[in-house]
């Protein structure tokens, strides 16, 4: 962690303000901007870009991945910018708090990888790189969304101290555990063979 050299008063409103943000869905505006429907109540049932993709949609699943990845972003950068890198942090992790239990959608909210690697974009460039590569190659490899996503949060702290931001190292574990907690059902049924792959329809709720 770095220095907490700001007021816990202004960490405070800082925290709210990155859970706001983060309790905005990409996933949900889009599927009213596109008429997808209720996205609870499509394929897997969830919020996020994957599911959103699983409606056919692609441009629609783009914008999702962009602003859930962007409110990360976003929120890292305007706690750095208002106040410092302990800011940063915890707009950052309030960001993905909101955006797992946002309170729009009465705390039942998504997976959090988009936001987990804007997060990490934003605290640094070349993590947040180094996590979306990681990414990257394992979708490629196996077509599991989930899997890359366990995957890319599990080596951010690697990432972290081969790009010399030590710093970071707790808010990456606090995440990292955050995204295997969002994604236990998931890890369920990759281990039973029955996890869907990018693209495939889904008809049951994760």
């Amino acid at each position: 962690m770095p220095m907490i050299d700001t007021s816990i008063f202004l960490l405070g409103l800082i925290g709210i303000a990155g859970y706001l943000l983060g309790s905005v869905s990409g996933g949900m505006v889009m599927s009213r901007v596109f008429n997808l429907g209720d996205l609870r109540a499509v394929g897997s049932g969830n919020i996020g870009a994957t599911n959103v993709l699983r409606t056919g949609n692609k441009k629609a699943a783009l914008l999702t991945l962009i602003i859930d990845g962007g409110k990360g972003v976003a929120a890292v950068l305007l706690g750095r910018l208002i106040a410092g890198e302990d800011a940063a942090q915890i707009a950052g992790l309030c960001a993905f708090l909101g955006h797992l239990f946002p309170v729009f959608l009465a705390f039942r909210g998504g997976k959090g990888v988009a936001t987990f690697l804007g997060i990490m974009l934003g605290l640094n460039f070349w993590v947040g790189l180094g996590c979306c590569a990681t990414w990257l190659v394992v979708a490629a490899a196996t077509r599991f969304s989930s899997l890359s996503a366990l995957i890319a949060a599990a080596v951010s702290p690697l990432w972290m101290l081969v790009f010399g931001y030590g710093s970071g190292l707790l808010l990456a574990l606090v995440l990292t555990v955050l995204v295997y907690f969002s994604h236990r059902a998931n890890i369920v049924r990759l281990k039973a063979g029955t996890e869907p792959k990018i693209g495939q329809k889904k008809t049951e709720p994760e």
